[in-house]
């Protein structure tokens, strides 16, 4: 069945492998041991002290509280049928020795109905916690109303206890998925950065050396080994990510790392845009060399993304400035390119994956970032990060 179809009260795979016995086997002991335990010391304690009056009635009780110490070891498989017996051996136990309170008989029948409350889906613990509740005339008759208080009262915990830890383990699940969902959307980032650059880049050095390929041959060259230093140099950053989100990563703290990215690189991104034709000034104030990790790598990405877009998207650009300002508090980005805003160019809602990136990329260290075009022509994409905020 699809997770996306399946009822909301229905518990997914993880959960009810746990109801169909494949709790690892040191939680499943652990839980029968528990149980066992808890049903000897009580139920147990209570028929012998109940049978001494009764010598006849007592082996066959103390036979009847020992099989619902072993039934307990299949509660997590068959909770419902488990419960059927252990309700059953219960009221045979109260029956034989009416001088054990039935909740007390009925323990280990409480303990499987926490079980089932906990593993199965909310309707099957309802009827279950209604069964158990049928007895309670019983319980009138043998302790007035304080015994039937007491019985309704541990019955209802019971089924309570169970319903808490369901509720508990479906929030560990949606907090896992949701990790799951950031962590994917992470690496949708980073993948998207790394390779929107390089090949843009690539694709307009690749046009060049295409159109000077007979007449200037060795400027053609220049752009072929801008095109091969740009692909090495996104080999690596896409090395780097693979080890970094993959199943080893902070293993190998001894082995060299390529240097990952950060404003001190501004140059080396600059590079393959100034290869292109494009002219790159870069500008910076303050200490851009001592930034908290998180703001650097966002800052770095918004830089790159936003030349990026100028090559794909600024026509008839030549000329790209980017001014990177570090205070005590924040960092601003600013990267304003000169040219030609098409239609379709713009920061609203449809305006591409890359916007949207850069902004969420700022609004994930507490930032803000604004793009759009400039009244005198030209384009500006200006981020500011705090440094307090970032994580």
């Amino acid at each position: 069945m699809d997770r996306s179809s399946r009822p909301p009260d229905e518990p997914d795979e993880g959960f009810a492998g746990e109801a169909h016995g494949e709790l690892p086997p040191r939680t499943a002991r652990a839980l029968w041991r528990g149980s066992a335990a808890l049903v000897l010391a009580v139920p147990g304690t209570s028929v012998l002290v109940a049978g001494a009056e009764h010598g006849g009635r007592l082996p066959l009780s103390l036979a009847l509280v020992l099989s619902q110490a072993c039934a307990l070891r299949w509660q997590a498989r068959v909770p419902v049928a488990v419960l059927a017996a252990n309700a059953a051996t219960g009221l045979a136990v109260w029956a034989l020795l009416p001088a054990v309170t039935l909740t007390g008989a009925l323990l280990a029948a409480q303990v499987t109905l926490c079980v089932l409350s906990a593993i199965r889906p909310r309707r099957v613990s309802v009827r279950a916690l209604a069964a158990m509740c049928l007895p309670a005339p019983l319980a009138f008759e043998a302790g007035g109303p304080a015994g039937l208080a007491v019985y309704l009262l541990t019955v209802v915990l019971a089924w309570t206890a169970g319903q808490w830890r369901r509720a508990q383990r479906e929030r560990t699940r949606a907090e896992t998925r949701r990790a799951v969902v950031e962590e994917r959307a992470r690496i949708a980032r980073e993948v998207h950065d790394v390779v929107a650059h390089t090949l843009s880049v690539m694709v307009i050095q690749a046009g060049a050396a295409d159109d000077v390929f007979t007449q200037r041959p060795d400027q053609a060259r220049q752009a072929l080994r801008a095109i091969e230093t740009g692909a090495r140099s996104a080999l690596g950053e896409l090395r780097l990510l693979l080890r970094a989100f993959g199943p080893g990563a902070g293993d190998g703290a001894g082995e060299q790392r390529e240097p990952g990215p950060s404003l001190a690189r501004l140059d080396e991104l600059a590079g393959p845009v100034r290869a292109t034709g494009m002219t790159v000034r870069l500008h910076r104030e303050g200490a851009t060399g001592a930034l908290p990790a998180a703001v650097d790598v966002a800052a770095y990405r918004i830089v790159q993304e936003a030349l990026t877009n100028t090559l794909r998207h600024a026509a008839g650009a030549d000329e790209v400035s980017v001014r990177v300002t570090a205070g005590k508090e924040c960092v601003e980005v600013t990267v304003v390119d000169n040219g030609r805003t098409p239609q379709g160019r713009s920061a609203g809602p449809g305006a591409g994956r890359g916007l949207v990136g850069m902004k969420e990329r700022a609004r994930l260290v507490g930032g803000t970032l604004r793009a759009g075009p400039l009244p005198h022509g030209g384009f500006e994409v200006a981020a500011r990060l705090p440094l307090e905020d970032a994580s």
